[in-house]
């Protein structure tokens, strides 16, 4: 296993982490079809993983109904300390009108809630979920920053921001001198680059880390899918969900998946190793976040940090996968230092 460091705290995570969608949720009508593992198959799953050099886990109050967290808590027990431990939260855990979103109020009881569950007295890091339409972000960041001041949590995060609402909450912890976000957790894949316009340019100025969730978009960078829906592994987890769990082009898609078949033969690897070492290879990627059913898609996937992808595979996963320059990056671009000959330049 490889480390990578955790954006600019000195925290060394493993560039493969697992996550937790799939622990609990056997009678829940969504979490149900992740995959409802047992605390049976979460202590094998998580200690497959430890075992393997993993050291980043990733989980969600909201997952599973809190069930996750406690699944995982259990699993962890005397190996705390060899785990950089996350999870988030914002969406609804309760039926009441203040059990979800980022306020105060919710921010340190949903937190406490957390350590219950996980068996622990301190979250390595803490992310919000999403945006909250309805909180400031003032009053978020000045939450968890108390929260890192008691001990409680020891560094902060985000995910599902776009790029302008994490500049501002960067801008807000450092004009109060806070605790700030040092990493945020994107979707992003072969089948969804959509990052590269604004998030990871902001990460690489920011020093922000950026994690992976669904790197092969909800199953179908698999290479078991074919056009039709058809596949060789219908409990998978893109076919119990459906198609929306993430969006993309599915038309393009297909022809992304027959390049990443040619790619993963030249190797002799599963197509879902080679597109989880695609992402390993891209600027500011510093862990991909993996999860699994079975042991042997969790050590498939893990495997994919000792893969690595030649100049001419690279070249042809990023040709067919590649998304139109978005305005003003294509007249940016057209400005930039290629604009004048080399021999001309200072």
């Amino acid at each position: 296993m490889k480390y990578r460091l955790l954006g600019r705290t000195g925290v060394w995570v493993s560039e493969i982490s697992l996550g937790t969608m799939t622990f609990g949720g056997k009678d829940h009508p969504v979490f149900s079809k992740m995959g409802a593992l047992g605390q049976e198959e979460v202590d094998r799953v998580v200690g497959t993983a430890l075992d393997a050099g993993v050291n980043f886990i990733d989980t969600a109050d909201v997952y599973a109904d809190g069930e996750s967290e406690e699944l995982l808590g259990r699993a962890i027990g005397q190996r705390r300390r060899d785990v950089v431990l996350g999870t988030k939260l914002l969406a609804p855990v309760g039926p009441g009108p203040n059990d979800q979103g980022l306020s105060r109020m919710h921010v340190m009881r949903a937190l406490d809630d957390s350590l219950r569950r996980l068996r622990t007295d301190y979250i390595d890091l803490y992310q919000i979920h999403n945006h909250d339409h309805v909180t400031p972000i003032e009053e978020t960041l000045s939450a968890l920053d108390d929260a890192v001041r008691q001990g409680k949590v020891r560094y902060i995060g985000c995910s599902n921001l776009a790029a302008w609402q994490i500049s501002k909450a960067l801008g807000v912890s450092a004009l109060h001198n806070q605790a700030r976000f040092v990493a945020n957790q994107i979707h992003y894949s072969l089948v969804s680059r959509d990052a590269e316009r604004d998030l990871v340019p902001m990460a690489l100025d920011a020093g922000l880390s950026l994690t992976v969730w669904s790197p092969l978009a909800g199953g179908f960078l698999s290479g078991k899918f074919d056009r039709g829906g058809a596949t060789t592994e219908q409990n998978s987890r893109r076919a119990q969900v459906g198609v929306d769990f993430v969006q993309f082009d599915e038309e393009n898609g297909y022809e992304v998946v027959n390049v990443l078949r040619t790619v993963a033969a030249r190797h002799e690897v599963s197509p879902a190793r080679v597109a989880i070492a695609w992402l390993l290879a891209q600027r500011a990627v510093t862990s991909v976040i993996v999860g699994a059913r079975k042991l042997d898609q969790l050590t498939d996937n893990i495997a994919a940090s000792g893969l690595t992808l030649s100049e001419q595979d690279l070249a042809d996963l990023d040709e067919v996968s590649r998304p139109p320059v978005a305005y003003p990056n294509w007249i940016q671009e057209a400005f930039g230092p290629g604009r004048i000959p080399a021999s001309n330049r200072a």
